[in-house]
């Protein structure tokens, strides 16, 4: 969340703001309601994510609701998967993703108070490409295709309720976003190159972890890590969103594993990354020939 920020937003704004609220309401909305029982009903469970899915992908394509979309994308695919193992879970992790939204808002703004970014006023040509939006039909076009595409993949890992479908889950529903962009095959084989690279990253750090496992070498690692990324992040701001979303990726794995213990770590880990890179696969695969047999259906 923050690295999005940071990459997505220039300056702090009300409209990070409300966007924050109503992702946060919107969240406890999807746990209440999980949590009341209608995860007892499997068809009307899965009606209503399709729904908010669709309007997840609706809003993605209006840059005032990206955060909000990517948030509301997250909580409607994981609380109520949380729910079916748990009532009370959907609840728990419907106060984690506030208090993550919360705490990104709170870091970005506190980060911009001490180091404030130069005020460099728009030339004309990029105010005119932002004040440019879809047109209605095409947005509800690309959100219908989007929701096509992903929501098989979605229905299966509710189903057999495959094990350390959260992390997946997740990235499928950031990945599928970009479903709705111009270029979104290019855009979606891109974020699953950087995936691939956080994955990496995840291993390694996991892998030096297992040699030493003593908790100042984890502080120290991740600090280091964390200084090299901001370093690239702002020395080279053109590539931002490449290594922001390497270190998010990154973060996101190695942090879902390291919290647990056992014996099944190693395997619960390496499966984890196996079922990211098969469902971003078949996102982009899936989605390639949705748009070959457009282009091809279009030239006749």
């Amino acid at each position: 969340f923050v690295a999005k920020f940071f990459v997505d937003r220039p300056a702090p704004s009300r409209g990070t703001f409300d966007e924050l609220f109503l992702a946060m309401v919107v969240t406890v909305l999807i746990a209440l309601v999980v949590s009341h029982g209608v995860t007892q009903y499997p068809l009307i469970l899965l009606l209503l994510i399709g729904l908010l899915m669709f309007w997840a992908y609706y809003l993605f394509q209006d840059p005032r609701w990206n955060f909000f979309a990517m948030i509301l994308m997250i909580a409607v695919l994981l609380v109520p998967y949380m729910g079916i193992i748990h009532p009370a879970a959907a609840l728990l992790l419907g106060k984690g993703l506030m208090v993550s939204g919360i705490g990104a808002v709170v870091i970005f703004w506190l980060m911009h108070q001490i180091l404030p970014e130069p005020i460099i006023e728009p030339d004309g040509s990029s105010a005119q490409r932002r004040d440019v939006s879809l047109s209605e039909p095409l947005r509800v076009g690309n959100a219908l295709k989007a929701l096509a595409i992903s929501f098989p993949v979605i229905v299966y890992f509710y189903y057999f309720q495959a094990s350390g479908a959260l992390l997946t889950l997740a990235f499928i529903g950031i990945l599928s976003l970009q479903l709705t962009s111009p270029g979104s095959i290019k855009l979606s084989i891109f974020l699953l190159l950087t995936n691939m690279v956080g994955g990496i990253l995840a291993v390694i750090a996991y892998e030096l972890l297992v040699v030493a496992p003593w908790f100042p070498f984890l502080l120290a690692m991740m600090t280091l890590f964390a200084w090299l990324f901001a370093q690239k992040l702002y020395l080279e701001p053109h590539k931002a969103p490449v290594y922001a979303g390497i270190f998010s990726a990154m973060l996101v794995v190695f942090g879902s594993v390291i919290s647990g213990g056992g014996k099944e770590i190693d395997v619960s880990f390496y499966t984890r990354i196996g079922q990211i890179f098969l469902a971003s696969i078949y996102l982009v695969l899936v989605a390639w020939l949705v748009d070959r047999h457009a282009s091809v259906s279009g030239s006749r």
